[in-house]
């Protein structure tokens, strides 16, 4: 048995080998996924560009702006005359929010008396638009603060402040709310998930398409050494692109590696035989190359949505949170997250290791079986 296994294997990394460009590409792929999804997937908004009507235009107005420009969620882009220019601006999408401060502003202030300033958003990006409207309320309560401590102080009571409420906080795993930190483990996932699927579900139909598979059908070969014969090679690949992901994820995005290595390898590899046993799958049904990598496509599409890559999970449908326990993508971006960002160990992890497992089984097993020993 371990001869014919070998053998299998020694014939499939022969065929990885001499397809140099496919070779070359699993291993440049992985980090260029990882460039490409690690800046853009990036949910930290910031300098949103504002247009600002200054109707008052007092030093109570340009404190307010100065309050604005501080922080580092906005940047002062437009200053303009009349409010139907911010209307325009925001159409033509030149600017994201804009900030109306109203004639008598300061003289409100000034006389003890409260003042409203307009602050519109465009809503037509949901993401950009809810974190310019909780930084604006934010800027909006601490300068509301700071002005109501200076008018105790000018009456002499300014040390007789004191908020009803403290709100003590603190951030665990990722206290400055880094969305790489969240976004890049969950990559070794996806970067997996896609490279398994691509590379392994044309194997069967390569030796179909070129006339090999007469070669194994006359060979004593059991279907399930053929399968494990096939995933193996890719295995090696895969936890090469583990530690590139890794590496680059530590050097360029910082991202802290707070769990075991070794723990997250060995779950990576019961993720990667589950994986590379679905792409055999795939292999064994499809009878071209081209059907085999339009039937990949279609699996990796609802994993990547609905697994919590991009969307959290209890933010679903019932029926899409059901559906998502379908996808082992779902339980390995638990457990890499757990792994990397909170440092968790086997212990915590044990719910998604035994869905795991129970779906490498079920794959493989799937796989073996749907393997027939004949050209038909």
């Amino acid at each position: 048995m371990i001869r014919r296994l070998t053998s299998i294997m020694r014939k499939e990394a022969i065929h990885i080998v001499r397809d140099r460009r496919t070779l070359a590409l699993s291993f440049v792929m992985p980090i260029v996924m990882l460039l490409l999804l690690g800046y853009a997937a990036n949910t930290d908004v910031r300098n949103i560009s504002l247009v600002v009507v200054d109707q008052d235009r007092s030093p109570a107005s340009r404190a307010l702006l100065d309050a604005f420009r501080a922080a580092d969620y906005f940047r002062v882009d437009f200053m303009v005359d009349s409010e139907a220019r911010i209307e325009e601006l925001i159409g033509q999408g030149a600017a994201k929010a804009g900030l109306i401060v109203p004639p008598g502003y300061g003289e409100q202030l000034v006389a003890g008396r409260s003042a409203q300033v307009g602050f519109v958003l465009d809503g037509s990006d949901p993401i950009v638009a809810q974190n310019a409207l909780a930084s604006a309320k934010l800027i909006g309560q601490a300068k509301a603060t700071e002005i109501a401590i200076e008018r105790l102080a000018a009456r002499g009571q300014g040390s007789q402040f004191v908020s009803p409420i403290d709100v003590s906080t603190q951030v665990w795993y990722n206290p400055d709310l880094v969305s790489a930190y969240y976004m890049v483990p969950a990559l070794i996932g996806i970067i997996l998930l896609f490279q398994s699927l691509i590379l392994t579900s044309t194997a069967i139909v390569r030796e179909r398409e070129r006339g090999t598979i007469e070669q194994l059908i006359v060979t004593p070969i059991r279907a399930g050494e053929l399968v494990v014969g096939k995933i193996a090679p890719y295995v090696i690949i895969a936890f090469v692109n583990i530690i590139e992901v890794l590496i680059v994820g530590a050097l360029l995005f910082r991202v802290p590696m707070n769990g075991s290595v070794l723990l997250l390898l060995a779950l990576a590899a019961l993720f990667m035989i589950t994986t590379l046993g679905i792409g055999l799958l795939i292999s064994t049904i499809a009878r071209t190359q081209q059907e085999a990598m339009i039937t990949a496509i279609f699996y990796l599409l609802p994993n990547i949505f609905l697994a919590g890559f991009f969307f959290p999970i209890a933010a679903m449908p019932p029926i899409l949170q059901l559906i998502s326990y379908f996808f082992p993508l779902r339980y390995f971006l638990i457990i890499v997250r757990g792994i990397v960002l909170k440092g968790v160990g086997i212990e915590a992890l044990w719910p998604e290791v035994i869905g795991l497992t129970i779906f490498g089984l079920v794959v493989v097993t799937a796989a073996s079986r749907r393997f027939r020993k004949s050209l038909d």
